[in-house]
């Protein structure tokens, strides 16, 4: 029997303002919480089985880092992009995301063998959501 091979986690650490309304916002694009890793300061919404990210109240962010929070409406301090499988995902996630109070971030990409659009969530954290054409990455 082989040992099964490491399979690498990435937790992204996000302040928000509102803990309870940016985990109604995840759950309303179809995400869930995991109650093992969340209290009244963080929310760990699973996005897949290998992404987590980790919503934090600002002040528990801060006791994480002597740099100052930066203000996402203002400032981009980081592009999450998720993979779909196909362009109806896309649409399907994104307008998900704008009918949860979400707001449309960028324009939508369209090159034919990969398709994508991009929200900012309740915090002005913004999520680019990708479709690429399996053969293209073949070729």
């Amino acid at each position: 029997m082989t040992a099964r091979a490491y399979q690498q986690m990435i937790f992204v650490n996000l302040p928000v303002n509102d803990l309870d309304a940016s985990k109604k916002f995840f759950t309303d694009l179809g995400y869930s919480i995991n109650p093992q890793f969340s209290d009244d300061k963080a929310a760990s919404v699973v996005i897949s089985e290998n992404i987590m990210a980790m919503l934090l109240t600002k002040p528990f962010y801060a006791t994480f880092t002597e740099k100052e929070i930066a203000d996402a409406t203002k400032t981009s301090e980081v592009l999450v992009a998720l993979s779909a499988e196909s362009r109806e995902k896309v649409d399907e996630l994104v307008d998900r995301a704008l009918s949860s109070g979400g707001t449309p971030s960028g324009s939508t990409q369209d090159h034919g063998f990969m398709y994508g659009r991009s929200f900012d969530d309740l915090d002005g954290h913004t999520w680019e959501v990708v479709w690429m054409d399996p053969a293209a990455i073949q070729d």
